[in-house]
Formats: structure tokens, sequence, C-alpha cells
């Protein structure tokens, strides 16, 4: 069967999120862009041309809040164009969604669906301006630039590995090593953070870790899954930048006066800090 596509963008007066992120990029990020159009693009494998006909209006878009097309807007003069799309194996909820939907409505077989987002930037914008909006928008944990291309099918084979690949010469890495090693593997860690992973292999396993073993403590070092670290109760700071001292000074201040007036004192742990607001 053949692989059917949509675009769909809100009207102006609904286009509140591309409108979130023009802000977002001018206020965090200080570049000079001055619109952002923000399309979601469908792509169906598995139903026949009337059924996507029918499902371009009743589940890809909403006719009174959208906009859709079968091709994205030519780019004029200073126009950029970017499409993430969630990496393989993360769970794209709108695309399962989409295919769940479509399935109900037809009785059949259950489509594939792929889903990406496709920004249309506005800006006099250089190489490396549009470099710090792709970092901006793209979380390499779990999304990647998609291609712009169309799809002759959707349907994905993957290799099933048959061994564990290990990261020869990890232990060895110094640090302009371990930042690439970073950027080239698309950790959530930081650098403080793969420091601490190399000195426990090099200093305790004595060897270099497994690229399994690396993704494992990646996930779990995540902020999604790091709470119970934040429950961990703090009963040693030393702050040397008189900035967060003093900021640190004021959580405590918050402390005396929230807790005391509640009858009861919290542990002091990361999480309450964080969530003391």
């Amino acid at each position: 069967m053949s692989v059917f596509r949509i675009y769909v963008e809100k009207k102006p007066a609904f286009a509140v999120e591309a409108n979130g992120v023009r802000h977002d990029i001018k206020a965090s990020l200080g570049l000079p862009v001055t619109g952002v159009r923000l399309f979601n693009r469908y792509d169906v494998e598995g139903i026949d041309e009337a059924t996507f006909e029918t499902a371009s209006r009743t589940i890809f878009s909403e006719p009174a809040v959208d906009v859709t097309s079968a091709e994205l807007p030519e780019l004029g003069a200073d126009q950029h164009i970017l499409a993430v799309e969630y990496l393989p194996g993360q769970f794209d909820q709108r695309a399962d969604s989409c295919e769940q939907c479509i399935q109900i409505m037809t009785q059949g077989e259950r489509p594939r669906v792929r889903n990406a987002r496709v920004y249309l930037i506005d800006g006099k914008l250089t190489e490396a301006d549009l470099e710090t909006i792709k970092g901006f928008l793209i979380n390499p944990v779990e999304s990647r630039e998609a291609s712009l291309e169309k799809f002759e099918t959707l349907a994905v084979n993957y290799d099933i590995p048959t061994t564990v690949a290990t990261l020869d010469g990890f232990i060895a890495l110094d640090e302009a090593g371990l930042a690439d090693f970073i950027a080239s593997y698309g950790l959530a860690m930081d650098l403080d953070d793969i420091k601490f992973c190399q000195a426990y292999f090099r200093d305790t396993e004595k060897r270099d870790p497994t690229i399994t073993e690396i993704r494992m403590i990646d996930t779990y070092w995540s902020d999604h899954c790091r709470h119970t670290t934040f429950s961990t109760i703090v009963d040693s700071v030393e702050i040397e930048d008189e900035a967060v001292k003093a900021t640190y000074e004021k959580y405590l201040g918050l402390r005396d006066e929230l807790y005391t007036a509640k009858g009861k004192k919290k542990n002091l742990t990361l999480m309450d800090i964080a969530t003391i607001g």
C-alpha cells in the first residue's frame, strides 16, 4: 500500500504553541527570529486513499482550528525549516493515538503512523544560529532531526545484536574525549556525571564498560528517573559562589517560615530545594 502524508497547522488565531516557540527562541537564545510556523506531519501506511481522506478531516486534524496541506509551503527569503521526530524505540503517543483511532474507524487492521514536528522559522539567521536552534528544539535523549523526504514504506527492520560492544579506551579518555563521548552518544549525563562513571570503572571495576552499562546508567541518571536521588537527605552544604550561597540561604529562610507555620519539619533534600516555590 501507499504511504500517505499530511501536514497539519493551527490557524493563526489558535497558533499558541508556535508563538510560544518563537518567544522562547528569542527570549532564551537572543536570536532574531521574527516568526515560527509549526506543522504536525503525519505519514500513514496500511489504509486506502478514501480512508486517508476521512482520517485527514476527523483524526489528523480539527477543521475548525486546523489547516491541512499535502506539501509544505515554498521557502521564501530568510526562511528555514527543521523537522524533528522521536528516536526509534521511543513511544510516540500522538502517532499511537492516530493508529488506534483509525483502527476503530475502519474496524480493520491497525495501520502504521509516523509523526514529526516541522518548524518553519523566519529570520536572518546564520548557520551557527540554526545549529543553536536545533540544540534548543531537539532533545537528543529522545528525538532527532527528521528527513524531509517522503517514505516508500514505514516498516522498519532492525538487526538483532548477538554481542554487546565494549567501549575500549573509555577509562583512558581525557576531559575533551569524555565531552566528545557524551555528544556522540547523545547522553543525558553531563561532564561531571561521566567523569564519575569513568572513575568507577577505572578504579573499582578496573575495566572498560559495555555500551549497555553506560546506556542503563544514563537512563536512570536522567531527570525523569532521579527522584530517589532528589530525596537523599542533605546534611552538609558548602557553597563558594556568593550568588548561589545567597539563594541557598534564602531557601533556608523559606523553610523556617513555611514549616514552622505548619508545625512540621521536612527533611532538607534536593527535591525540597527544587519545589520550595
